[in-house]
């Protein structure tokens, strides 16, 4: 199959994100990989507003497209983010595609941001020598937990999904009762270098359950219950239970993460499991995952190869485009829109 050059174009959060990808079955070329955050942005609200965050992607996306394709370079086809995501952030992408689908007459397809998540593992070259179905997708982020089972490009099952909160929303609002800043998933795993997990006896929240679902409202509940009696503590051992309590919760969250991929990589004899996700980038889970898979399957642990294929981004936006073209998944520009709360 000859390759293919996608433009992909990802706005669903809070960052702005084009690129250029020269794709096949098997090889990644990342011509552009352009990424404008707005971070910076949030943090003096404590997280993402949605209207704030559509109006920065504005300009951004403009000034990002016309980076990438400076010198009228051609492309093929184009891939943008349909959802999930904040409805009024992904139509800012979405109108942007339809506009230069329309002018180039270019085939468009509307991209799952999850699938594009499970595609930033192919874009690792040494994954996708190794890359071979059945394989199973441990997906965590701010907004989403879910243990995706991977039959081919473009085909799959959701077998495990969380109940109410995700683990990346567990860590970030952990991290505000603690006063730490937004995003608070790095927040907490920087204080956990330093303290002792054993500390506080949390919950593992389902992970005896036998189904593969999760559960961390719960979880939040008892650490906002463990930090109230130190919230106005002497300041010296305010700080180290602060420490100690982001050490015990980051282990509760991936304790009840690597059950229950553990089990599930095992009940349906996958080839390997992938990683992505925000919070793919917690050293620990990375660290524990791979040693659990590799002392009881044993199976590899695929993981992106570049720490800014974690986040969210265009390039995996533009993967996963490729693998819907593979299998003649198309959509119609004049009717493509927003889905919020899309499920793969």
């Amino acid at each position: 199959m000859k390759s293919l050059r996608i433009l992909g174009i990802e706005t669903s959060c809070d960052e702005t994100a084009v690129s250029v990808l020269l794709v096949s079955k098997t090889s990644v070329t990342v011509e552009q990989d352009l990424v404008s955050s707005q971070i910076p942005i949030h943090q003096k609200y404590g997280g993402v507003v949605p209207e704030v965050a559509a109006r920065s992607h504005v300009p951004e996306t403009v000034s990002l497209i016309t980076q990438a394709l400076g010198g009228g370079m051609a492309f093929d086809a184009i891939a943008v983010t349909s959802g999930p995501g904040l409805a009024t952030a992904l139509r800012v992408g979405i109108e942007a595609a339809r506009v230069l689908a329309w002018l180039s007459g270019k085939p468009i397809v509307g991209v799952n941001h999850l699938e594009g998540h499970l595609a930033s593992a192919w874009l690792n070259p040494e994954n996708r020598k190794r890359w071979k179905f059945p394989l199973l997708a441990l997906v965590v982020s701010g907004g989403h937990t879910e243990l995706v089972l991977m039959k081919d490009f473009a085909k799959y099952r959701i077998i495990g999904e969380t109940r109410d909160d995700a683990a990346g929303e567990a860590f970030d609002k952990t991290a505000k009762l603690m006063g730490l800043p937004y995003p608070g998933g790095p927040q907490i795993a920087k204080l956990a270098l330093e303290g002792n997990a054993e500390m506080f006896l949390l919950p593992r929240p389902m992970m005896k359950d036998p189904s593969f679902d999760f559960s961390f409202s719960g979880l939040k509940t008892a650490v906002r219950l463990a930090w109230e009696p130190w919230m106005k503590g002497p300041t010296e051992r305010q700080e180290q239970a602060k420490r100690d309590l982001a050490a015990s919760t980051q282990q509760a969250i991936i304790d009840v993460l690597i059950d229950k991929t553990t089990r599930a990589a095992k009940k349906f004899k996958v080839c390997g499991v992938l990683l992505v996700g925000g919070v793919s980038a917690n050293e620990a889970l990375r660290t524990q995952l791979a040693h659990r898979l590799e002392q009881e399957l044993p199976v590899v642990a695929f993981l992106p190869s570049d720490r800014k294929y974690i986040t969210d981004n265009a390039a995996m936006i533009a993967a996963a485009g490729a693998w819907n073209l593979w299998r003649g998944k198309k959509s119609d520009w004049k009717k493509l829109d927003a889905d919020p709360e899309r499920s793969l």
